[in-house]
């Protein structure tokens, strides 16, 4: 398992209401690592009933009681965290055809948990009736719209494919490279950024801006730049990136061609955060890391390739003095 970084002033003092997903319950890793690397917040996680019309009352008395600030939601959790409107939600997998993957996946019958539950039970029977109700359940779906809502979508998620529905009905559809579980170098580096997100918006944070040329972050080949990724997890800590490439007029191919490469070799961290210009010295922000920085910009410019800045090690080690580290 990867080191494992908290994060003390995301989410500071706010409470997230984590639901999960079926067979499992408010004891699993996922808890422990959110508590972990979110220790100024508070998780709450009940453990929810089998029978869906059950599950959603305790999850919407809980909301009326703990009032949380964010709720994220997994697989089946997603699905009925989508209908807890009016907070700020994020879902991750959301199983919105929850009675369908039920029916084709094998989870009817007699079954055991995933992880231990509070009141000690370690198996449960799913009849067709009760899969029935999950299908009746989804069907509610989609009433309203409101609160922030993202999508996390595994991009080789082999059991939940409903990103598609979800973009019917919501904007912010962000795919990550992983499955459908929630394994923890998911939590950290795509789950995270977006709790940052939400977090900003809801506290009205201005962070200082950094853009980031895209000719930086790659070799001759295309491939990325050593540390390249490091340093891009660094900066989003502390500062609003954003990744700036040429914008040709006669290459449509080109705009394509980079969102690619930065899904592929960034992902989520450059959801929605890409620049295409040709007037770079247009851009207003507090850093501008380039090979070739604009001759009139009101950025400090950290000149990528210099002798100051070889390699992106430097860039780390100039912005962690400028923070005291």
């Amino acid at each position: 398992m990867e080191h494992i970084k908290t994060w003390p002033d995301i989410m500071s003092g706010k409470k997230i209401l984590y639901v999960h997903g079926f067979a499992s319950s408010g004891q699993s890793g996922t808890v422990a690592l959110l508590r972990t690397v979110l220790p100024s917040a508070t998780v709450i996680a009940p453990d929810l009933p089998i029978h869906p019309s059950e599950a959603m009352q305790l999850l919407h008395r809980t909301c009326e009681t703990e009032q949380p600030d964010l709720i994220i939601g997994s697989s089946m959790g997603g699905m009925m965290a989508e209908m807890l409107y009016g907070y700020d939600r994020i879902l991750v997998n959301p199983a919105f055809q929850m009675g369908d993957t039920m029916g084709s996946h094998g989870m009817i019958g007699k079954l055991t948990f995933l992880n231990p539950r509070q009141d000690g039970v370690q198996e449960m029977v799913i009849t067709k009736a009760i899969v029935k109700e999950y299908r009746d359940l989804t069907a509610q779906c989609f009433s309203q719209n409101s609160g922030t809502v993202y999508g996390l979508f595994g991009d080789n998620d082999p059991l939940v494919h409903t990103r598609d529905l979800f973009l019917e009905h919501y904007g912010n559809a962000v795919s990550f490279h992983g499955e459908h579980r929630l394994i923890d170098s998911v939590v950290l580096h795509s789950l995270i950024p977006v709790v940052r997100w939400i977090d900003d918006k809801q506290t009205k944070r201005q962070r200082e801006v950094v853009y980031i040329d895209f000719d930086t972050l790659h070799d001759s080949r295309m491939m990325a730049a050593p540390s390249m990724l490091k340093a891009v997890r660094a900066l989003i800590d502390t500062y609003d990136v954003y990744f700036v490439a040429d914008a040709p007029a006669n290459r449509p191919d080109r705009y394509a061609a980079v969102s690619e490469w930065l899904y592929e070799y960034v992902n989520v961290p450059a959801y929605n955060r890409i620049i295409f210009t040709n007037q770079r010295h247009l851009l207003y922000g507090d850093y501008y890391i380039s090979a070739a920085p604009p001759s009139a910009t009101l950025a400090t410019t950290v000149t990528y390739g210099s002798d100051t800045f070889k390699t992106w090690e430097e860039v780390i080690t100039f912005f962690r003095r400028l923070q005291g580290d």
